[in-house]
């Protein structure tokens, strides 16, 4: 038997150029994770984990930084890691029902009912953006 190492070699090649051309910046569709759920606190904790799991039921591919860390650092390091969407989640979302939603461009979309921006989401998906 013998196994031909080319077809490894250019999916390399293939996510190599893919990377090289949207800057490490993959399109929502294709990003590893869409979206990430960010408390300030560790009374959103639950909000955030009952958010997160709305959201992987609907498909999406959501994580979850529920770390004891000052929400600026929490998200700088996901805007370095170039995921699509920060859900930042504090007293008033959790009082809301909503998530405060930015863009990995520093963009600030406001508060946002969860369904919303689930809708928005696979709105950017679909689009292929």
């Amino acid at each position: 038997v013998m196994l031909h190492r080319a077809i490894l070699g250019s999916l390399e090649r293939f996510i190599g150029i893919l990377i090289e051309n949207h800057g490490g910046k993959m399109p929502t569709w294709l990003a590893p994770q869409q979206a990430v759920l960010l408390n300030i606190t560790d009374r959103q904790a639950d909000f955030c984990k009952k958010a997160a799991e709305s959201l992987e039921n609907q498909g999406f591919r959501v994580d979850l930084d529920l770390r004891n860390e000052k929400i600026g650092y929490k998200i700088r390091q996901h805007t370095l890691a170039r995921v699509p969407y920060l859900l930042v989640v504090g007293d008033r979302e959790v009082e809301e029902g909503a998530v405060a939603v930015r863009t990995r461009e520093g963009e600030d979309l406001g508060s946002m009912p969860l369904d919303a921006f689930a809708k928005r989401l696979a709105t950017a998906i679909a689009e292929r953006g």
